[in-house]
């Protein structure tokens, strides 16, 4: 599968397979001992939970201590203080997911100032560049992700339709790459249909905002939320309204996939790869502790799932059986 999208800066993507550790590097990583902090936006959601299994798996193979494991509750300021918490700690190494772009660059910037490896997970703060500020970026290919949604949402909106895109608010590289992507792909594709645009600051304004969307503009014929737990918050608000409409998103969670087995509003999701992304980050921090050179972007291509191949596909996802509900829904199981 090809990559449609270009890292922050411009940079081709690079394959996991280029961070690939061997033998001989899981040894010396051993005989190292680093010790090792990852900075998350969120721990609640399955997301957060797969990446970080991903990690910590390879962490326990290689040696290495994960020392923390900080939940920022998408707050900017509390990564900040989390982040120069950190730095005194002296970890060899920091793993983070920014939650912001401006608010959070200098503390980032901090960190590699401290001669503290810096891997990135799916966003790159205002200014900093890889190989001064940071070390990497391990991303999905969230505009190939945007794509995969407007493909699998295009043959439920009637011609001359409107849709609505339900976006983050935030200055964020990812969630902006999949909202650019799903627009340029109707323009390409589908340029019958009109697109509006609302964006949420917080979780709990999703619902909200996906009712007055979908009140101001009451010919919509569908919609296309930039994650899966927001998008459930919306469905769940519009049904009881009788105002349920074919849906898109982002990330296979296990309420996502029940939800696409049972013929609810989810007609497609765009799925990361977030187990395996959590490997890539890994392996890329134990080779740049190595001084080994590692690509500026690693990026995994995302998989277009329906309610057809969406047993496989979360397999493929998560490393696990589909959950027992969504084999119930689709007559495989008791």
């Amino acid at each position: 599968m090809t990559i449609s999208g270009l890292g922050p800066h411009g940079e081709r993507a690079a394959p996991p397979e280029r961070v690939t550790l061997l033998p001989d590097d899981r040894a010396a990583a051993k005989a190292a001992a680093w010790r090792v902090a990852v900075v998350l936006h969120t721990l609640e959601s399955d997301w957060a939970k797969q990446q970080l299994a991903g990690m910590i798996g390879i962490f326990g193979d290689c040696g290495a201590a994960v020392i923390d494991v900080v939940d920022c509750g998408f707050s900017p300021e509390r990564q900040v203080e989390e982040l120069d918490r950190l730095i005194a700690l002296r970890p060899d190494a920091i793993i983070s997911l920014p939650v912001a772009n401006e608010q959070v660059a200098a503390a980032h910037a901090r960190v590699s100032a401290a001669e503290i490896k810096l891997v990135l997970l799916d966003n790159a703060p205002t200014g900093l560049l890889p190989g001064r500020h940071y070390t990497a970026l391990v991303s999905a290919d969230n505009f190939g992700l945007g794509k995969i949604a407007a493909a699998g949402l295009a043959p439920y909106l009637p011609p001359d339709s409107e849709v609505g895109v339900l976006g983050f608010a935030a200055d964020f590289f990812a969630t902006n790459e999949r909202e650019i992507a799903f627009i340029k792909w109707l323009q390409a594709n589908r340029a019958d249909v009109r697109v509006h645009v609302a964006r949420f600051g917080r979780m709990d304004e999703a619902a909200n905002l996906g009712e007055r969307l979908v009140s101001d503009h009451p010919k919509l014929a569908g919609l296309f939320v930039v994650w899966d737990t927001p998008a459930l918050a919306v469905s769940t608000r519009l049904g009881p309204l009788g105002r349920a409409l074919p849906m898109a998103t982002v990330d296979l969670g296990e309420a996502a996939a029940i939800d696409l087995a049972k013929g609810g509003s989810l007609h497609c999701i765009a799925a990361q790869q977030p187990y395996q992304q959590g490997i890539a980050a890994a392996q890329t921090v134990i080779l740049s502790l190595l001084a080994r050179p590692v690509p500026a972007w690693i990026a995994l291509p995302g998989i277009s799932v329906t309610r057809d191949n969406v047993v496989e596909s979360f397999q493929t996802v998560w490393r696990q059986p589909a959950p027992r509900e969504v084999l119930r829904l689709l007559g495989l199981s008791k």
